[in-house]
């Protein structure tokens, strides 16, 4: 079976009938700690992982650009003129994964970036929907992609900001900034301590006698659809009421968990339990990382366990397929730590582990998780990679 690099090279020589110039990448991501508070300008503890969007590409002879998702067999023309119609060339409503390169190419022209008509396929080894950021990948290949058809530059950091701005703005997920910084500035053999506020981080070194492991529950969501918008408006209005107390705040992050308790009976139960879980979840992520930075990876995985707890009973974005893979692995010999990663409602529990005990324990939890819901569950170790990155053929 061929590679995402392999088959967006094999699939472009087949489609377009030459070699393309480029080949690009963008890692997906796993998130260790702090759930659903990048929106809140919290901190998050995301690590770029060698899961990847991969495109080949190559300028073309006119404005319009001829993509194809090779994984799916479906193509897509663009034409900048319709891009804020959502419309294809052909007058066509975008939708669907197209939408992803259509409002990466409107924000960079809204920004005054050249993005050039292009030719493209992408292939990728990341599964949609299930919480490893399969999107913020996509968007971050064809911003790496535009950038050098461009020829133009941008630090990481501000292509991150750019492709959150794709997806709010033109996808419509009110997503906050962690999963396109993790793509864009992701480090090798390291996670990433971020500031979602100010976007300051910090390298955070991964244990060497541990692995983290990724289990898809085969509950496969789509953002979009409304559960996370939701959930982010129910901080939004958290933040209003609490305004009328603590009229300095700007976010959740600027509220700490006593001040949520000495208020929370003067909010509604969504905005209550919103805030509840924002402020722990950030006080959880900053504990989290001083445990890891101290070698201290028991301590961590409780910290990962306590973070799940919060995600389903308080944030409710948790479903009984990632309960009980959460509830196996932690009955595993090896396992320190699980908890869901992404936005919830489906996809994947990352889980940590002893390196030594990793194969027994990934067996043990395919075997048991199958036999208690009936669904095959696809069990992998991560590793920690570089962000997004092109290379010229």
């Amino acid at each position: 079976m061929m590679n995402p690099r392999e088959k967006a090279l094999a699939e472009f020589q087949k489609r377009f009938g030459w070699k393309p110039d480029f080949i690009g990448r963008a890692p997906g991501r796993v998130n260790l700690m702090g759930e659903h508070v990048d929106y809140n300008d919290g901190f998050v503890l995301p690590v770029a992982i060698d899961r990847t969007v991969a495109i080949a590409f190559s300028p073309s002879d006119d404005d319009c650009s001829t993509i194809l998702a090779a994984d799916f067999s479906s193509e897509i023309e663009l034409d900048p003129h319709h891009l804020a119609a959502r419309h294809d060339r052909h007058g066509q409503t975008l939708a669907g994964w197209a939408l992803y390169p259509a409002g990466i190419q409107y924000i960079l022209r809204e920004e005054g970036l050249s993005a050039p008509g292009m030719r493209a396929v992408v292939s990728a080894d990341i599964p949609s929907g299930a919480g490893l950021s399969s999107s913020a990948a996509i968007e971050l290949a064809f911003m790496i992609a535009w950038q050098t058809l461009g020829g133009w530059e941008q630090q990481a950091a501000k292509l991150a900001v750019l492709a959150q701005q794709a997806e709010n703005q033109y996808v419509g997920v009110r997503c906050g900034i962690m999963d396109q910084y993790a793509s864009a500035c992701g480090l090798k053999g390291h996670a990433i301590f971020l500031d979602c506020r100010d976007l300051t981080s910090r390298p955070v070194a991964l244990p060497p006698d541990h692995s983290f492991v990724i289990a898809d529950s085969g509950v496969h969501h789509s953002l979009a659809a409304g559960a996370y918008n939701d959930r982010r408006a129910a901080c939004e209005e958290a933040v209003r009421l609490l305004r009328e107390w603590l009229p300095d705040i700007r976010a959740l992050r600027d509220v700490s968990i006593d001040e949520v308790e000495n208020y929370a009976a003067r909010l509604p139960d969504e905005a209550r339990q919103a805030a509840r879980h924002v402020a722990g979840e950030i006080e959880r992520t900053r504990r989290a990382v001083e445990q890891l930075e101290a070698g201290d990876v028991k301590g961590f995985g409780s910290r990962m366990l306590e973070s799940h707890a919060s995600l389903r009973d308080l944030y409710q974005v948790s479903c009984t397929e990632l309960d009980t893979l959460v509830r196996i692995a932690i009955d595993l010999p090896g396992c320190l730590g699980s908890r869901l990663t992404g936005g919830g409602f489906g996809g994947c529990t990352v889980n940590l582990v002893q390196t030594e005990l990793v194969d027994a324990f990934m067996d043990g939890l395919k075997r048991r998780y199958q036999a208690k819901t009936g669904i095959r569950s696809q069990v992998t170790i991560c590793q920690a990679v570089d962000g997004a990155g092109v290379v010229r053929l």
